[in-house]
C-alpha cells in the first residue's frame, strides 16, 4: 500500500524517496517565485533558485525535483563549472534546453563575480584540497575532479573529468591533463568520491594514480595529490 504524506515542503511516499513537495501542490505564498517576491530572494533554497531558472519540469518530472536532483546529483562545485550543457543532458536526462539553461545561468555568474587573480585560492595541501572539495561527501554518483593550480599554488581552475565509476583502462590521461595546458597550470589535484562510504582505495584507484603521475612527469606537470573522499572523511593515495 502507498501512501502520502504533505508536511511543509516535503511529501513522504510509503516505500519511496522522500521528494519535494511540487510547487503545484504548495501555498500560493510558499512557491518559490512568490516567495521570492514575499521574502527576497535569500529565503529561497538553491533548488527553488534553480527551478526558478529552469521555470517548468517535463511529462516525467517535476521542476522542483529535478532542480533538487541535479544539485544533489552533480554536486555544487562541479556545476557550478560546467560548462557543457551536453553533459547535463547524458548524465541526468535533462532537455538540452535546459541543460543549456542551467550553464547559462551559472556562465553569467562567473562572469559578474569572477574573483580578481590577487584572490585566488590557496590550495597547498589534502586538507585544504578537501576543504574545497568538501560538498563530494555526499554525492550519489562516483565524480572524478580536477584541481588545477599554478605555480604559486593558486587554484585557476577545477573540472569533473568523468562521472561514474573509475576504469584505469578506460580514463585516459589526456582528459586529466587537457585543462592544465589550457589554463596554464603548473600542478593538479585529482580527486575522487567513494558513495558506499568505504575509503580504501581500490586496484584500480592505485593504478589511475600510477599513470596520472608517470604522464605528469613526461609533461612536466606535477600530480601533487590523489583523495579519495566520503562521508566528510577523506584519504589521500600520494
Amino acid at each position: 500500500m502507498t501512501y502520502k504524506i504533505k508536511d511543509n515542503n516535503l511529501i513522504i511516499n510509503r516505500n519511496k524517496k522522500y521528494n519535494i513537495l511540487a510547487v503545484k501542490d504548495r501555498d500560493t505564498d510558499d512557491k518559490p517565485r512568490e516567495k521570492m517576491l514575499r521574502l527576497g530572494a535569500d529565503s529561497l533554497s538553491s533548488a527553488e533558485l534553480l527551478a526558478i531558472i529552469l521555470s517548468t519540469g517535463t511529462k516525467k518530472e517535476e521542476v522542483l525535483n529535478m532542480a533538487d536532483r541535479v544539485l544533489k546529483d552533480y554536486g555544487k562545485n562541479a556545476i557550478i563549472n560546467e560548462k557543457n550543457p551536453k553533459n547535463l543532458e547524458k548524465e541526468f536526462g535533462l532537455p538540452l534546453v535546459k541543460s543549456c539553461q542551467i550553464v547559462a545561468c551559472f556562465e553569467l555568474g562567473r562572469r559578474f563575480f569572477k574573483e580578481e587573480k590577487g584572490s585566488l585560492i590557496t590550495i597547498r595541501n589534502a586538507q585544504q584540497a578537501f576543504i574545497y572539495l568538501k560538498d563530494m561527501s555526499n554525492l550519489n554518483k562516483e565524480h572524478f575532479r580536477g584541481l588545477y593550480l599554478n605555480s604559486r599554488y593558486k587554484l585557476v581552475h577545477n573540472e569533473t573529468i568523468s562521472i561514474g565509476t573509475l576504469d584505469a583502462s578506460i580514463l585516459h590521461p589526456r582528459e586529466v591533463f587537457r585543462p592544465a595546458v589550457e589554463h596554464g597550470a603548473s600542478a593538479v589535484i585529482i580527486a575522487h568520491n567513494h558513495p558506499s562510504g568505504v575509503l580504501k582505495a581500490t586496484p584500480e584507484d592505485l593504478e589511475i594514480t600510477r599513470k596520472l603521475k608517470e604522464a605528469g612527469e613526461l609533461l612536466g606537470i606535477e600530480i601533487l595529490d590523489h583523495l579519495i573522499i566520503s562521508k566528510n572523511k577523506f584519504v589521500s593515495l600520494i
